[in-house]
């Protein structure tokens, strides 16, 4: 029997991977998306376009346009398909968003995850269900590291314990997590709860940055993918704090959904992983600027803010180790220069 998969967000950057990844492999895909994400950053940043990008690529795809907070809609899709897996990635994703609009938020980022989760529990509790969280959930930690600022970079010393990247052994306590970060504590909570008090195969992915070419960049959300945009179309781009020195390790989509695949086929119960470009793919704000003037032929037009972001890591690369050792076979595809190369070549640019 074809097995069924059900993708939240799933016109969003990683929603929409998983929905490919998914399709190609011949599963049922299901998907619920309503654009909400226009509504938090602008017409600019409307997934629609992806929505039916999928729709038409895709004879295995059902869209579903409904808010994972609309608890009835969802029960109906629950009770309707008895769903393998659950890939969760509808959100509202930025913590200086958040701020506006702290019980759309948290309505959304925790409440509408525990719909989920009860739908999950009650209708398909031999499902696999796969959350993806955030390295937010640290809050201002990683700040506290000892950084030493190089001439393009903060780094950390080669002897410190998080050289090689900050591991699921750091505190989310006792620290500034932005109310975006707080209400997606909340959810990371919830679902490693699902998983160690009902016994349910969960797993959350703290993520770095996710990108790719499928992402609606947006100035309060999508680090590359906007950097790139306003590079290509002369739009300024804001350094906010830091020097531009702020480093973030990133992934790409496809890298990321393929590691759900490998959860999928091999699952575990409440399981938190850090996931990220760690030290393979990673690069600082004035780096990536860099490279993507070059692969563009074209200077960016940059302005610098002394005000950093409420919050923002000066430094984040992920340790995936953990991840690794309970999924050996699981490999990166993509690196930061040819997630740089794939953006720049095939973005979508408005």
């Amino acid at each position: 029997m074809t097995k069924k998969v059900l993708v939240t967000g799933s016109a969003g950057l990683i929603g929409s991977e998983a929905v490919k990844f998914f399709c190609n492999k011949d599963f049922d895909v299901f998907g619920i998306d309503n654009d909400m994400r226009s509504y938090f950053f602008g017409k600019e940043a409307s997934t629609l376009w992806n929505k039916n990008k999928l729709e038409e690529q895709f004879k295995n795809y059902t869209h579903f346009s409904l808010d994972i907070r609309d608890e009835v809609g969802l029960t109906k899709i629950f009770k309707e398909h008895a769903f393998d897996l659950i890939i969760h990635t509808a959100a509202q994703p930025s913590h200086d968003w958040a701020a506006k609009e702290p019980l759309t938020d948290f309505s959304i980022n925790a409440t509408g995850t525990l719909y989920l989760l009860e739908n999950f529990r009650q209708h398909c509790p031999e499902a696999v269900f796969i959350f993806t969280s955030t390295n937010k959930v640290y809050g201002d930690t990683p700040n506290k590291l000892p950084l030493i600022e190089e001439e393009t970079r903060f780094e950390l010393p080669r002897t410190h314990h998080y050289h090689k990247g900050i591991d699921e052994n750091m505190s989310i306590d006792n620290s500034k997590h932005s109310i975006f970060g707080a209400s997606k504590v909340a959810a990371d909570v919830m679902v490693q709860e699902y998983g160690k008090y009902f016994g349910l195969k969960t797993t959350v992915f703290r993520g770095g940055c996710l990108t790719g070419p499928a992402h609606s960049g947006a100035k309060l959300h999508g680090f590359l993918a906007y950097l790139v945009k306003c590079v290509a179309t002369g739009e300024k781009y804001s350094i906010l704090g830091y020097k531009g020195k702020q480093v973030r390790d990133n992934i790409h989509s496809y890298d990321l959904v393929n590691a759900f695949y490998h959860v999928f086929q091999k699952p575990r119960s409440s399981e938190v992983y850090n996931i990220g470009g760690s030290r393979h793919s990673n690069t600082s704000i004035i780096e990536a600027i860099e490279v993507a003037e070059k692969l563009l032929k074209q200077k960016a037009q940059v302005e610098y803010v002394d005000t950093n972001r409420i919050g923002d890591h000066i430094w984040y690369i992920s340790d995936v180790s953990k991840f690794k050792s309970h999924y050996p076979t699981w490999e990166y595809t993509y690196d930061n220069q040819k997630i740089l190369e794939e953006i720049c070549s095939l973005g979508h640019f408005k």
